[in-house]
């Protein structure tokens, strides 16, 4: 049954927004009284198309289910180009990651530019079909560009720096460590890796550097590796 996102509801009535009205009559071509799922407020509803133009659903039941992560899993990638970040966020966001945000390091090939707003937009469009796709109560948030001072100064329980560094210690032992932790950062590299100024400032500030295996993963494997573990680690 296909998902969608809402919060547009009155009398036990979804409506649906312009792209998902699109999407539900001229892609999937379904008719009225053909059932979809809604998700709103990370509840999820079954629900009968009523109307079209745009599309409203009647509330049938509610599904009694919860498909996130424990953990609050952050994805700070650097900047790649366009189709390695667009394989990142989808991947990421099927094995339930919870935000991600962009940064730009030092060694990026992709460089900021005045369309990071556009692009910001486009990934969180992404990030949404990935949530429907692969069944998410929620849709991860695709925050701000951020720089080394904004990650020197971030919080969180655990923050892992993905490093080739060969004192990295290894994320399995990283994670039992810390297995209490709710909320966890990744930091993951450019093509060229991090510079040594960027991985010792954060390690200064509570970064703990990590690594995945003996073999060097390209920037946009890595992330997906790790978030694979850690369902694996954490999986009932």
């Amino acid at each position: 049954m296909q998902r969608y996102f809402s919060n547009s509801k009155d009398n036990d009535v979804y409506t649906l927004s312009n792209d998902d009205s699109y999407h539900i009559t001229k892609v999937m071509r379904m008719k009225i009284n053909d059932l979809i799922e809604i998700v709103d407020d990370k509840k999820t509803y079954i629900c009968k198309i009523i109307s079209f133009n745009p599309v409203k659903a009647e509330v049938k039941e509610m599904l009694n289910e919860n498909n996130e992560l424990e953990k609050k899993i952050i994805i700070i990638q650097s900047l790649v180009n366009e189709t390695k970040m667009d394989l990142i966020l989808q991947k990421c966001c099927e094995l339930g990651m919870y935000a991600f945000h962009p940064y730009k390091a030092k060694n990026s090939v992709v460089k900021e530019n005045d369309k990071i707003d556009k692009k910001l937009v486009r990934w969180q469009k992404i990030v949404k079909e990935a949530s429907e796709q692969s069944k998410r109560n929620i849709i991860p948030v695709v925050g701000r560009l951020l720089n080394i001072d904004d990650l020197c100064n971030i919080e969180a329980d655990l923050k892992i720096l993905l490093s080739v560094n060969e004192v990295s210690k290894n994320l399995k032992n990283v994670l039992h460590a810390n297995n209490s932790y709710d909320t966890i950062i990744i930091v993951v590299g450019p093509e060229g890796g991090f510079t040594n100024l960027e991985e010792e400032k954060l390690i200064s500030r509570g970064f703990v550097r990590t690594s995945l295996g003996a073999r060097v993963l390209r920037s946009e494997t890595a992330s997906i590796v790790a978030l694979s573990m850690m369902n694996y680690e954490w999986m009932v």
